[in-house]
């Protein structure tokens, strides 16, 4: 097979890179490792950026989204018995962030692929990257007990934290940095209406918890546990009473609880590969970056990456001009590390961590304090909240 892009990974970053390349007239295959089943059946987050969306919408995907999508212009923080909100239209100049599950992302991204003739090769296994310092690399990969062979200008790295991209390029050129944090997130999902019409983040003395949804009947709740714990330690029961400990009274009073569907514990880090380019490979989303699910930057953190490679490889099919792709890893580290400094600095301030001293939690308490009252402060949340510029 021979194309101009390959691209690695099937989730919402590279087929959303190949379906806005596709309406630019851009030639690209996608190389999945798993079938599309599986990969439908990952819960990820769902809290959008106005600019994920707007891209979303200029792929032709957005129908459903902004037919189902709920409209958040605000969340809260409960902290100190109170529950505080942030008023993301005010203090952002007008912007708000949409709820719409990954999961239904990606399923539209693959729809519009379908309708548009898009090529995705599921169940890929084996897929090995070579040539990626020349002008002719390409990507071969294992299907129907046969080696598959995509000839290709380009190779972009989607293909998650774990995938062979990142790893093909060479230990003296990849930099690498990285934050473990010392505790996980423990999420469960259940067929119940959301406690609150908007999000709302908990700092608490036993530790963060998060109140979101899905949807209007299907709502996902997360307290903050050590790494140690595993979910067979967590019945139903155990995680509704702690979750209701954490929250605000008049909040856990009107708590809806339920039937797990689906419950897991989440580790926290925080990882940044440079560079995010080498030879005729670049990469995007979890391939090179990883951030605290606070703040929900990870799946938008990518769709920039994606913007700039959808700018780049249009500029260079159509004029010739590589001015986007020779600049490519240092204008989407720029957004990067901004991400990286905002879900970091969420993480800080809601969490408890282990070794956190009494002047550790007077800190806290002070920055909660000051945040709500500082129009400066709530405005420096509120415009990082709804997405940084592309």
């Amino acid at each position: 097979m021979k194309v101009q892009v390959c691209i690695i990974g099937g989730g919402p970053s590279g087929l959303l890179l190949s379906q806005l390349l596709h309406l630019q007239g851009i030639d690209t295959v996608v190389l999945e490792k798993h079938s599309r089943d599986h990969v439908l059946s990952r819960i990820r987050a769902g809290v959008l950026e106005h600019g994920f969306a707007r891209l979303m919408r200029e792929a032709q995907c957005g129908e459903r989204m902004d037919r189902e999508g709920e409209i958040h212009h605000g969340f809260g923080i409960a902290h100190d018995g109170v529950l505080d909100r942030v008023d993301l239209v005010k203090h952002s100049g007008g912007n708000s962030v949409m709820v719409y599950g990954q999961t239904e992302v990606t399923r539209d991204l693959y729809e519009a692929r379908d309708r548009l003739g898009g090529k995705v090769v599921h169940n890929a296994d084996g897929v090995t990257l070579h040539d990626l310092s020349s002008d002719a690399p390409f990507v071969t990969y294992h299907t129907a007990g046969e080696i598959a062979r995509v000839d290709c200008d380009y190779v972009i790295g989607a293909d998650g934290f774990h995938g062979i991209s990142r790893k093909s390029i060479p230990s003296g050129v990849l930099r690498e940095y990285e934050k473990v944090y010392p505790f996980g997130w423990l999420g469960v999902l259940s067929r119940t209406r959301p406690v609150s019409d908007e999000l709302i983040y908990v700092s608490h003395a036993r530790g963060f918890a998060l109140c979101s949804m899905r949807s209007q009947v299907l709502s996902r709740y997360y307290i903050q546990v050590p790494l140690s714990d595993a979910t067979e330690q967590w019945s139903d029961d155990a995680f509704w009473a702690e979750l209701k400990r954490r929250l605000p009274d008049e909040v856990a009073a009107r708590l809806v609880t339920g039937p797990s569907i689906e419950k897991s514990i989440a580790p926290l880090r925080s990882y940044v590969a440079e560079p995010m380019r080498h030879g005729r490979l670049f990469l995007a989303g979890d391939a090179a970056h990883i951030v605290p699910p606070t703040g929900a930057k990870g799946l938008n953190t990518a769709a920039s990456d994606v913007y700039y490679l959808c700018q780049a490889m249009t500029a260079h099919y159509k004029t010739g001009d590589d001015t986007g792709l020779d600049g490519y890893s240092d204008r989407a580290l720029a957004r990067v590390w901004k991400a990286q400094r905002f879900s970091w600095w969420m993480t800080t301030l809601l969490h408890r961590f282990p070794d956190h001293i009494p002047y550790d939690q007077k800190l806290q308490q002070t920055d909660l304090a000051y945040l709500f009252s500082s129009e400066t402060a709530l405005r420096l949340l509120a415009e990082n909240y709804v997405g940084l510029p592309f």
